[in-house]
Order: C-alpha cells, then structure tokens, then sequence
C-alpha cells in the first residue's frame, strides 16, 4: 500500500532525477509545484514526522491496529451495555 510518507518520498527522488524538477513532475501528477516545495520544507523539518500524524497525535502502524482493535472492542461494550440497560428496565417493571 502506498503511503503519503512513501508517495512524497518517491516524489523527491524524481523531482531529483537529472532532467525533471519540481514544476515539471508537479504538471505531470497535477498538483502545485509549491506543494512540493512545502513537503520538502515540511520533510526537512520534521524529519518525515509529519506524514505520520492524524490531528497533530503522532501514530505507528502498530498503535494505529491497535486503535481499529479497541474500536471494535468498544463498539461491542456499547452493545452490550444497551442490552444490559434494557433487561435491568425490563426486570425492574416486572418487580412493581
């Protein structure tokens, strides 16, 4: 699977390649040569950190399986809680 971390990487190489540059592979992919240069700036700056954050939390693939996993755990827990909180309702009318 492609990353952004990756995709701006390959970016780089052939933006470097003798015979491109940054406008000439920006027109190819259509997107701005400025933004190139942003993830450069970004790139140098961040040592690459910054592909690998959502929302400013930095993240690793693991934590990001472990997230999807406890996601799940949780969504399974408010089912069940629901359920619980329906029979409680349930067996507390039934003793009135």
């Amino acid at each position: 699977m492609l990353t952004l971390k990756s995709f701006v990487k390959r970016l780089f190489v052939r933006a470097d390649q003798k015979g491109n540059s940054n406008q000439s592979v920006a027109a190819e992919l259509g997107i701005s040569a400025q933004q190139i240069y942003n993830w450069r700036r970004q790139f140098k700056r961040c040592g690459g950190h910054q592909f690998s954050t959502i929302q400013g939390v930095k993240f690793h693939q693991e934590d990001s399986d472990e997230v999807q996993a406890l996601k799940r755990q949780l969504a399974d827990l408010k089912e069940e809680n629901a359920f619980l909180k329906k029979a409680a309702a349930y067996f507390a009318s039934d003793q009135e």
